[in-house]
């Protein structure tokens, strides 16, 4: 891997970078789609390809452990081949998922027992049964293995858990140096940052995180229900301690301006599944605002879905269509939808870039969260 800081904005902390990998180079910053069962949901691959022109796209460790089993991707040849996509992949290591099944399971020091959302049946993660999991899977960036801790959360929780998931990025990292990847390609491994709302843990959690030297950082445990000053408070303080020339990839994040404040703070990754959840919502993301098609000033609009979006969607298809095909219950108006949302969310990075490489961020930036803020 090679990670090539080409510019920082003047205005602010946002950068402009290139990540070499295996599968291609990404320029950041970058959005990620969500393709949780090597699947974007409601999008072939043509046009998640042609159309929406992602670098890098999103699959994850639970999910695909559990269906179609890794078993079946070794049998394809890893997720690239079972599923058509010959770009970058990255992996979340499911410590996440791990964090959502409060429920059905239990954390100790050698990792999670956990019950299936879809069977019941009974599992264990380690954090070196997970690295083994991702190089099964093949994916070109894979994650250590956290617990991601809920908010609220006491100090003391958060305090122990940040410990826990140092000790099982130490595990990671030794399991991940001891093994080979299985594809014939070099894959490349990211510890997390955890440590609640504290900053004070986050710090301590960032620097132990650089310590180790890894060839790029992840933030975790964030977009779980805190303010979103908090949020952008812990981001600039980790984003100020991690290494400057690795990549930075902040996790499950989140709003266009989330994505757009998080960027001027120095961070250069991003995935969320905000932009296909909210499409098959109604919910369409646009520089000039949100729209909820569902609403019936939309009935009688035949301009098109979005004049200034970057997809075919948004001039084939009109607001009174896709207000029609939602009141239906046709499945297109979702398919629809998920297009225009990720099309607009990979022109936000992509515009940032481009504003970052020429100097203009920091103005456009504000008057873009300004803009996005109205509900249409």
């Amino acid at each position: 891997m090679n990670f090539t800081l080409k510019h920082t904005d003047p205005g602010s902390k946002a950068r402009a970078g290139l990540l070499k990998t295996a599968h291609g180079t990404i320029e950041t910053p970058i959005f990620m789609p969500v393709g949780t069962v090597a699947s974007v949901k409601g999008v072939h691959q043509r046009e998640l390809r042609d159309e929406i022109d992602p670098d890098i796209i999103l699959g994850n460790t639970y999910h695909l452990y559990l269906r179609p089993g890794t078993e079946i991707l070794k049998s394809a040849g890893g997720l690239h081949k079972f599923m058509g996509w010959d770009r970058p992949i990255l992996t979340d290591s499911g410590g996440y998922q791990v964090y959502s099944l409060s429920g059905r399971r239990k954390i100790k020091e050698e990792g999670v027992k956990f019950k299936s959302h879809i069977d019941g049946s009974l599992h264990e993660f380690t954090p070196e049964s997970v690295v083994d999991l991702q190089r099964e899977i093949g994916a070109d960036i894979i994650m250590a293995f956290d617990e991601c801790t809920p908010y609220p959360c006491e100090y003391d929780y958060a305090r122990r858990s940040m410990h826990l998931t140092h000790r099982w990025l130490d595990r990671c990292i030794k399991h991940f140096e001891e093994s080979e990847p299985l594809y014939g390609y070099q894959q490349l491994f990211f510890p997390i940052v955890q440590g609640s709302v504290y900053t004070d843990l986050r710090k301590q959690s960032a620097e132990y995180i650089a310590g180790t030297d890894a060839v790029g950082n992840a933030i975790g445990g964030l977009s779980v229900g805190e303010p979103a000053e908090e949020m952008y408070e812990m981001a600039e303080a980790v984003c100020d301690i991690l290494p400057t020339g690795k990549p930075r990839y902040l996790m499950g994040v989140g709003t266009p301006i989330n994505i757009l404040e998080n960027i001027a703070l120095g961070v250069d990754m991003f995935d969320c599944v905000m932009p296909t959840r909210n499409a098959r919502n109604g919910m369409l993301f646009t520089s000039e605002g949100t729209i909820n098609i569902k609403n019936k000033k939309w009935e009688d609009d035949f301009s098109p879905l979005d004049p200034m979006g970057h997809t075919f969607v948004d001039q084939e298809y009109s607001k009174a269509y896709l207000r029609h095909l939602f009141a239906a219950n046709e499945y297109l108006g979702k398919q629809i939808a998920t297009i225009h949302n990720l099309g607009f969310y990979l022109w936000l990075v992509r515009e940032s870039r481009r504003r970052i490489l020429d100097g203009s961020f920091r103005p456009w930036k504000d008057q873009m969260v300004k803009q996005m803020d109205k509900r249409l």
